[in-house]
């Protein structure tokens, strides 16, 4: 994975994107208009920042990519584990906004979708043989909730895709020396498939630092897809505040950044 300039924006870039001639990638927080403290390229409308300012960033970021800001989807992510399927051709995408789902799955060309992010970690999935692609945003619900698992088996039950044939990115989020959760969440993760003897390890009395980029990588490769397929940014969202909007280091008043990919 590498950083690299596209049009006004700055994105971390899976090496596989540019061997299959993909738009794909991580958007940084810079680039944009906004101010403080969302400055600049805040890409989301649900944030305090001015809708005028979301916009112009979100533009920003098509015209990057020779797009148009009608081409860019994202929903209402809610820290589910629903999955948006899209199949068909759709020439409005507005009414996607207030739909509220934490994965995107699709075979349709012309469609930038993207999941947005300040800690918790963006997926981009692609199969190179039947043109899918999908976007997953995994907190730590998404990730006790195996929603990368049910992406993975979505696209193959769906689409025809094999798990072996996949290309997957992980990109940035939060590191687990930067998050420290408590006994609901582990309680969570035991109830569901999250790994958590695998992702946690504990600080103190029901404190557990949470590695979920590990739990990302973990739910992947459960799934059948080749770890050698995997791309990773390493750098965590909290520890690099000259790159990245962070919920927890920012106390909520932040930006949000983008996993991105479109089909051509």
């Amino acid at each position: 994975m590498k950083l690299v300039k596209q049009g006004k924006i700055s994105h971390f870039q899976p090496e596989w994107a540019i061997s299959h001639h993909l738009q794909a990638g991580f958007s940084t927080r810079n680039g944009g208009v906004s101010r403080p403290p969302f400055n600049s390229l805040n890409l989301a409308y649900h944030t305090e920042d001015a809708r005028q300012n979301v916009e112009g960033n979100r533009s920003t970021l098509a015209r990057s990519f020779g797009l148009q800001t009608h081409q860019l989807l994202t929903v209402n992510q809610v820290h589910g584990s629903d999955i948006l399927v899209i199949d068909e051709a759709n020439y409005d995408l507005s009414h996607f906004l207030t739909l509220e789902s934490d994965a995107i799955v699709t075979n349709q060309p012309g469609i930038m979708i993207g999941v947005l992010v300040a800690d918790c970690y963006p997926v981009l999935l692609f199969d190179p043989v039947q043109r899918v692609v999908a976007a997953v945003h995994v907190g730590w619900r998404g990730a006790a909730d195996s929603l990368l698992g049910k992406t993975v088996a979505s696209m193959n039950s769906l689409f025809g895709c094999q798990s072996r044939q996949l290309l997957a990115a992980v990109g940035p989020g939060i590191a687990a020396s930067s998050y420290t959760v408590d006994r609901p969440v582990r309680d969570a993760f035991q109830a569901g498939s999250g790994y958590w003897k695998q992702i946690a390890r504990e600080t103190g009395l029901h404190q557990w630092q949470l590695d979920l980029q590990k739990s990302c990588l973990l739910q992947l490769e459960a799934s059948g897809v080749d770890p050698a397929r995997i791309s990773v940014v390493r750098e965590s969202t909290c520890a690099h505040r000259e790159l990245f909007f962070s919920y927890r280091r920012d106390r909520g008043q932040t930006g949000r950044q983008m996993g991105f990919i479109l089909l051509p």
